[in-house]
């Protein structure tokens, strides 16, 4: 059984989107997912896998920390 470390991955991508004035699903269409899987990762429901990860930061033109950040349980209430 795989141990739970309550890691977590948070990430900008609602931020990113906005301030790029793109909806939910011009940015799913753009990177091959659904609006849905978008909207979960914008509440930080769902950690993308690393080859989408780094489509969106591609889309985006910046590099992969300045949207996912990796957080640790001990810090995830700082």
């Amino acid at each position: 059984m795989k141990e739970d470390f309550g890691d977590s991955i948070i990430n900008k991508v609602y931020e990113h989107r906005v301030l790029r004035r793109i909806s939910q699903q011009e940015l799913a269409d753009a990177v091959g997912v659904s609006k849905q899987t978008i909207f979960v990762m914008e509440k930080n429901n769902y950690s993308p896998s690393l080859i989408l990860a780094f489509r969106i930061a591609n889309f985006f033109e910046v590099d992969i920390n300045e949207i996912f950040t990796y957080k640790r349980k001990d810090e995830l209430n700082d």
